[in-house]
């Protein structure tokens, strides 16, 4: 909580990378608190043109969590979900060499499945079989 608080007191000395690198950090963790959001993002929403595609591709992420958890929330950032979006979905990804071991291992055990699903929202999903809803996330090295 006292990171939250010193962060919303010093909002004007972030630059737009200290800004999107906190926002997300706190979405990540699943902060509870709309109101440290709604304040980030309207200070956002006013410089999101001094924003890069990686930036707002973080953004992205925060808006979406704000979305789900608080789904009733006027949180600035969802007039620019599209924008955010295309951010986020701009760079290709493509699977590392575990995923690939993880895949064919997968495979043989006879769970057929893509690599690199994107869903409707944009996320890529390591492992899918969006027909069964079921998604394999590999972490790890590349």
């Amino acid at each position: 909580e006292a990171i939250a608080a010193e962060a919303l007191l010093r909002i004007n000395e972030f630059n737009s990378q200290n800004i999107a690198n906190t926002v997300w950090a706190f979405a990540c963790v699943g902060w509870d608190s709309h109101k440290f959001f709604i304040t980030f993002g309207t200070a956002i929403a006013e410089l999101l043109a001094n924003f890069t595609d990686t930036q707002k591709s973080q953004l992205y992420i925060v808006a979406s969590y704000v979305q789900l958890t608080w789904p009733h929330v006027d949180f600035p950032l969802s007039r620019q979900l599209e924008s955010l979006r295309s951010a986020y979905t701009r760079d290709e990804t493509a699977p590392s060499q575990l995923q690939g071991d993880v895949s064919a291992m997968i495979e043989q055990l006879g769970w057929n499945h893509g690599t690199e699903h994107r869903t409707v929202e944009g996320f890529s999903l390591d492992l899918a079989d969006p027909a069964a809803k079921r998604a394999i996330e590999v972490d790890g090295p590349s």
